[in-house]
């Protein structure tokens, strides 16, 4: 536990070092101080908020034991294995299959599937992804995950909106910026915040893995849940997720399309390995 509170702190300091850094750049030592302000605002904000701002964002709707009772019941089964309190549940209308948690602890966390995980995998399957959320949930990985997600998304924004600003000098006279500094501060300030995000996020998967499979107490179905979301999402786009990125790292699977940069950018380990590491495991 206090690995994890450590680590969100250092990625909530890193993000107000950036807002700083951005507001120096753009706007002298006012423009500074505006950021740090900025920046303190959204980590509290975000430390409150940014598990119910992910799940609008994916449209999830909440169910519950008389709307979707057999997934309801894997969870609260699962829950109790866990030694965890009830999480609140959620459905995500996509046909990409995939889940994820959320949540700035166990007493306040999600766990959300999409309609297409559900259709693709057996309920063994199913039961051994949950479990492998559920143990997000027990390490508390989804506090870091999720406010990492929503500053991400925050930081990009203000580098962006920077733009407005960047042909201003210090002094506030019109055409006296650097454009050229500030075009490097839009472009790399969002890659900063993601690269924070994706180095935090690479190891905790297998610990995921592990922690799901003791919990189902059935690695192989986790192992054959992982092979058959790799095959069946990689032709099956999420839009959502396409649109805001910094989200990726919160699935079980990469819900991104790829391309030139995917490995730089990669949220997650080979699904092969990872794959590989269940099977050795015992039961």
């Amino acid at each position: 536990m206090l690995g994890s509170w450590l680590k969100t702190f250092v990625l909530m300091a890193a993000i107000v070092a950036l807002f700083g850094v951005v507001g120096q750049v753009l706007g002298g030592s006012t423009g500074m101080l505006i950021a740090l302000a900025l920046g303190c605002g959204m980590n509290f904000w975000a430390y409150w908020n940014s598990d119910r701002l992910v799940l609008r964002m994916y449209n999830a709707q909440p169910v519950d034991g008389t709307s979707a009772p057999e997934f309801y019941g894997l969870i609260q089964e699962l829950a109790e294995r866990a030694g965890l309190p009830m999480p609140k549940v959620y459905i995500i209308q996509e046909d990409q299959p995939n889940a994820f948690a959320t949540g700035r602890n166990p007493e306040n966390a999600a766990v959300a599937a999409t309609t297409g995980i559900m259709q693709v995998l057996t309920p063994r399957e199913l039961r051994g992804v949950m479990a492998h959320e559920l143990a997000h949930v027990r390490h508390r990985d989804t506090l870091i995950s999720t406010i990492s997600a929503s500053l991400a998304g925050a930081i990009s924004s203000v580098a962006q909106l920077g733009m407005m600003f960047s042909g201003h000098s210090r002094d506030g006279e019109q055409g006296g910026g650097n454009p050229l500094v500030s075009l490097l501060v839009m472009l790399f300030a969002p890659i900063a915040a993601m690269l924070i995000q994706f180095a935090i996020s690479r190891s905790r998967e297998f610990e995921a893995d592990r922690g799901g499979a003791e919990i189902s107490g059935d690695p192989k179905a986790l192992a054959a849940a992982l092979d058959k979301i790799e095959r069946n999402a990689k032709g099956v786009p999420m839009p959502t997720a396409e649109q805001h990125p910094e989200t990726a790292q919160m699935m079980i699977v990469n819900p991104l399309s790829g391309g030139a940069l995917q490995g730089l950018f990669s949220t997650h380990p080979s699904t092969r390995e990872r794959v590989e590491r269940l099977l050795a495991m015992p039961g």
